[in-house]
């Protein structure tokens, strides 16, 4: 009997994956907590474990193929009977009432998998076939057909989100659905500057022109950065930013980094003036506790807790794991916590957890040469804080114009939680800290 292995919610109410790389292949025998595929989340690379001991039947998911979660990627014969040596990587449906009952039934990972309470879908019906007109050449629009416009749900939000009617988009589908691909093509020719000829419909237009200039790289948006679109877009648009900026000297931060460094209890750990800014902004959030919030619309909830959000440029794109707990640290276990999540996080291993639950933000653009920014604000928080290069500048300092370390702060803050007032002295009380960081001596 094949018992189907369905891809797991390994987040938090995830709806697709892309599979990556399997790790194992048609006829392998495999033990329980074996992995058996590493997958690409919006969040993360996982690696799924085996629920089940048997034998590799079906892989039901090509590499490179993004799946809906709930759906079977996987059948393993527990028998050990032999594996069907044709099977197709495309099929995606148990192949007996059996293998589905066994993959309803299948054991959930720790730490993922299936909620309890999911609720099955019913199967869809499929449309009566109907026939295209004799002097087409192109898929007909949706909206010629009688039913509903086929599409599965990623697409159906995707339109929805670009105010896209998916009857206006032709499908090339295997069932006459509209595909991703469709979406997108469709989007792009809409935009395009040419107007369409008097009596010549968008689609008929659509239908004559087509790019196929290959100069254009094509990159499909997915995972991270179709995570990264979405939040980036949702935050802009729903929480009024407001922005400002801060010069510092930061010459006695340079010196204090010195002094960690050589200090026996910080051997063997890396220290940056990252490290002193993430203590400040610690510092100043309790000062200001207001600023450690998140907006509701019936209500504002301040954190008295900090899970400190650090943006991490990736191979996959913008991560922002955060540090749980991170005003419970001492200035040595920052430290440590800092260069074991950057690490991660270039390594591409960090998981679902450490991106979820973050209070705040800091993105240190400092680190790419640039003195300051506008960052947007992570959705679900009230504050970002862009820490940019430090530089020798010409300073004043008693009247006198010597060389200082300078930096700029520039913060966004959600105008809804935050007037300018409590927005500028929580700044303020940052730069403090990084002109003066024995005041940290204190905490």
């Amino acid at each position: 009997m094949s018992q189907i292995f369905n891809l797991p919610d390994v987040g938090e109410g995830l709806t697709e994956a892309e599979i990556l790389s399997w790790k194992v292949a048609v006829g392998d025998t495999v033990a329980v907590n074996d992995v058996l595929v590493e997958i690409e989340t919006a969040k993360s690379v996982v690696e799924l474990p085996s629920p089940y001991a048997g034998r590799v039947e079906k892989l039901m998911a090509e590499e490179g193929q993004t799946v809906e979660v709930e759906r079977p990627i996987i059948a393993i014969s527990a028998g050990g009977a032999a594996p069907e040596q044709n099977a197709s990587p495309a099929t995606t449906e148990p192949a007996s009432r059996d293998a589905k009952d066994a993959g309803a039934q299948q054991a959930a990972l720790v730490g993922s998998g299936p909620k309890a309470d999911s609720v099955k879908r019913r199967a869809r019906k499929r449309p009566e076939p109907v026939s295209a007109e004799p002097a087409a050449s192109f898929p007909l629009p949706s909206k010629h057909v009688a039913s509903h416009a086929l599409a599965k749900p990623p697409v159906r939000k995707a339109a929805q989100d670009m105010g896209i009617n998916l009857h206006d988009v032709p499908p090339t589908g295997a069932q006459g659905q509209v595909t991703k691909k469709d979406l997108l093509n469709y989007a792009a020719h809409m935009a395009l500057p040419q107007a369409t000829q008097p009596g010549e419909s968008p689609s008929s237009f659509w239908q004559a022109t087509e790019i196929s200039d290959d100069r254009i790289e094509r990159i499909p948006v997915k995972g991270v950065r179709k995570a990264t679109a979405a939040a980036m877009v949702k935050s802009s648009f729903s929480a009024p930013h407001v922005s400002i900026f801060v010069d510092v000297d930061a010459s006695r931060t340079m010196e204090f980094v010195k002094r960690l460094k050589k200090s026996p209890q910080f051997e063997g750990i890396r220290v940056t003036p990252l490290l002193i800014l993430a203590k400040a902004v610690i510092w100043a959030a309790a000062r200001n506790p207001q600023v450690n919030a998140t907006w509701t619309d019936s209500e504002i909830q301040i954190k008295h807790f900090m899970n400190l959000g650090i943006a991490a440029a990736t191979p996959r794109g913008l991560m922002v794991p955060n540090i749980k707990n991170a005003h419970e640290l001492n200035l040595r276990e920052l430290a440590i916590a800092l260069n074991d999540l950057t690490a991660r996080a270039r390594e591409g291993k960090t998981q679902p957890a450490e991106m979820s639950n973050g209070t705040m933000t800091i993105t240190n653009i400092g680190s790419l040469g640039i003195d300051t920014g506008t960052p947007i604000i992570n959705p679900g928080e009230a504050a970002i804080i862009a820490f940019g290069t430090i530089k020798e500048k010409p300073w004043v300092v008693s009247g006198e114009v010597i060389p200082r370390w300078v930096t700029t702060l520039g913060g966004s803050f959600d105008h809804r939680i935050l007037d300018g007032d409590l927005s500028a002295r929580f700044l303020a009380d940052v730069a403090s800290i990084l002109e003066e960081p024995a005041l940290l001596l204190d905490m």
